[in-house]
């Protein structure tokens, strides 16, 4: 039984899929939102699971440990930010701690914890390798907090001997993304309306024409995720997780009109940053320990966004 926390995010429900489609059985934990797609709704109950949990509460993610007998830990689990960064690190460190420990004391036989490609603001230029010395000073509270529990779970586990791995994800999106905080969900969103897209607050990425972004569907984001917490040996302890490559926002404008033609898009301009063609990670390494190679490049991950997005009701 696999665990994975933050079940109800968008990532947490597809790689639940990606899990069970492997044989696996999985038990996903929710805070306060519930939501089941269709392409789980048949196995809910059966080798799918859903448990109400406060991952600030180490006893009861304990329990929860013992009671689906849960042989791995895949910590997807993000607080909200909120107008003070104080209630956002103290939830999710906190959790990271508590899922850790019981971890450690249920014996768990990996933890697999979710980072963030932001963790290389500033580190220089790219393709970015997880072997980069990192800068102290971040540029927003998702570097800031993915930097610090990256640090303490690499930590716990040199002073328990506890498998962690450590996966930084790159800009995930596609079908269940609903804070439209980046720029791929807005525009597709937009198009399918028929609308503008609003471009105003975009809060992951920015929404210039020459900005790049390491964009990964989240259809590969969770075989990427499943691959290396299933794998039977992995050589290291940090593993970049994206597309693989710096995708303008032009090129993603252009993806979304041919899914969508005729759709309104017009993206402002700025200046290229030097050496913008290289800010992405590097995935030398889960390509090499498990094989892993993204099924979609950005027009077929675009295109089955915006089809899914005309199927499903919003």
């Amino acid at each position: 039984m696999i665990l994975v926390t933050g079940g109800m995010g968008f990532i947490g429900l597809h790689t639940a899929r990606s899990l069970l489609d492997a044989g696996e059985s999985v038990v996903l934990t929710r805070f306060r939102a519930w939501r089941l797609p269709r392409f789980l709704e048949d196995e809910l109950g059966e080798r799918l699971h859903v448990e109400p949990i406060d991952l600030a509460d180490g006893w009861a993610v304990l329990d929860l440990l013992r009671r689906r007998s849960v042989t791995g830990i895949v910590h997807l689990a993000a607080p909200a930010p909120g107008p003070s960064p104080a209630p956002e690190y103290r939830s999710g460190l906190l959790g990271l701690i508590n899922v850790l420990e019981a971890a450690r004391q249920h014996g768990v036989r990996r933890v697999s914890v979710a980072s963030s490609v932001s963790v290389y603001s500033n580190a220089g230029p790219g393709p970015w390798r997880e072997g980069d010395p990192l800068p102290v000073e971040s540029e927003t509270h998702t570097s800031a907090e993915k930097k610090a529990l990256e640090i303490l779970a690499l930590h716990f586990a040199d002073r328990t001997g506890l498998d962690v791995r450590i996966l930084r994800l790159g800009v995930i999106y596609g079908p269940l993304y609903h804070s439209m905080a980046n720029l791929p969900s807005r525009l597709c969103q937009a198009a399918v309306r028929g609308q503008p897209p609003r471009l105003d607050d975009v809060r992951v990425g920015t929404p210039y024409a020459l900005d790049v972004a390491d964009l990964c569907y989240v259809k590969d984001c969770a075989a990427g995720i499943r691959l290396l917490h299933l794998a039977d040996r992995l050589r290291h302890r940090v593993y970049n997780l994206g597309g693989g490559r710096a995708v303008l926002n032009q090129e993603l404008a252009e993806a979304v009109r041919r899914a969508v033609p005729g759709a309104e898009i017009s993206l402002p301009s700025r200046p290229r940053h030097p050496g913008a063609e290289h800010a992405y990670m590097d995935i030398s390494r889960i390509r090499e320990d498990t094989d892993y190679t993204p099924r979609y490049d950005l027009a077929s991950g675009v295109a089955d966004y915006i089809a899914w997005l005309r199927e499903e009701p919003r």
